[in-house]
């Protein structure tokens, strides 16, 4: 794929919309793409996240381990998604594995790539943090919906 289709597909992600060509020209020249065979996993629960990755072709199936042992599937991550969106800030876990349900790509993007953008590029740290930070309200709210599940 050419650097152009990647700057396409980054300023399709939520997290990346209203950066400029130079902002999103950075991300995606010091980005890796990979490819993902089917049935092969991305990443898995619990390891630790060192970067993001943006679904640029295919699906890839997400689940988590019930306690049971036995793998949940929680939903399908399609292209234009954003995974693992708080490793580009800190250093976190991965919160499900990512198994890929055809064949695909992935857009890899490191910790080290994000925080020289925020480096070149103050402004947009400011940005991308708001969003940051509604994204994790949002996930609260949606968990905070769900308590009267969990008894």
């Amino acid at each position: 794929m050419a650097l152009s289709d990647d700057i396409q597909l980054l300023s399709q992600v939520p997290l990346f919309q209203g950066l400029d060509g130079d902002q999103l020209r950075l991300i995606a020249f010091g980005a890796e793409r990979r490819s993902i065979q089917k049935g092969q996993a991305l990443f898995r629960e619990h390891s630790p996240a060192e970067c993001a990755f943006v679904v640029a072709r295919g699906r890839f199936d997400l689940y988590t381990e019930s306690r049971d042992g036995m793998a949940e599937r929680q939903g399908t991550a399609t292209p234009g998604t954003l995974l693992s969106e708080l490793a580009l800030v800190t250093m976190v876990e991965r919160k499900f594995t990512a198994v890929a349900a055809e064949d695909g790509e992935v857009v890899r993007i490191p910790r080290s790539l994000f925080h020289r953008l925020l480096e070149e590029y103050p402004a947009v740290a400011r940005i991308l943090e708001d969003r940051i930070r509604q994204n994790l309200v949002d996930l609260a709210n949606a968990a905070a919906a769900m308590a009267g599940r969990f008894g």
